[in-house]
């Protein structure tokens, strides 16, 4: 049994952190940090946060030489549907060009659930599903891929090899408490 578990180690596992819950985005990065640690490189694309905005992670990954790429454009409802679609789709684009050819040991895919679920506009176009499977199940050997946002497709979820769904059970945003620096961002 120990020569399967090593070999699937090996093979490279997909991890999905999904759910209505806080801290999909974080468990992803303190398993970037963790990986570092021993050694490992790994990419962090992020699908919706954009580059015009200062984001904790990144000052912190720039600092510990891990790299962090923000893709996206923002909320869906801050730029018109096709700017998002044209982000979506060089995200996508340089995402598989990263992953098929460079050199990583750990990908993770940020908020990229959220990206397959929008529904205001068409995605798939632009970010098929259909693709985003083939890309976790031909993935070069030995790339771990982790897979974070809400509403995880059900083929994705098919895929993984670890599933966690953080569920809430309290949050102070219910008490009026908006987002907080170092927190959230």
């Amino acid at each position: 049994m120990e020569e399967v578990t090593e070999n699937k180690a090996k093979r490279g596992l997909t991890l999905v952190y999904t759910g209505d819950g806080k801290g999909k985005t974080t468990s992803a990065l303190g398993l970037a940090v963790r990986a570092a640690g021993r050694g490992k490189r790994v990419l962090m694309i992020q699908f919706i946060k954009s580059p015009d905005r200062t984001y904790g992670e990144k000052i912190t990954f720039e600092k510990l030489g891990i790299e962090i790429v923000q893709t996206g454009i923002g909320f869906t409802w801050t730029k018109t549907p096709e700017e998002h679609r044209v982000a979506l789709k060089s995200a996508w684009s340089f995402t598989k060009e990263k992953v098929q050819f460079g050199g990583y040991d750990v990908v993770i895919l940020d908020e990229l659930n959220n990206a397959l679920a929008i529904d205001k506009f068409p995605v798939d176009d632009v970010l098929p599903l259909t693709e985003v499977i083939e890309l976790i199940q031909q993935r070069p050997k030995g790339i771990h891929l982790v897979i974070t946002g809400r509403s995880a497709k059900e083929e994705i979820i098919a895929c993984a090899d670890l599933v966690t769904e953080m569920k809430p059970v309290k949050h102070y945003y219910n008490e009026g408490i908006p987002a907080v620096k170092g927190i959230e961002f």
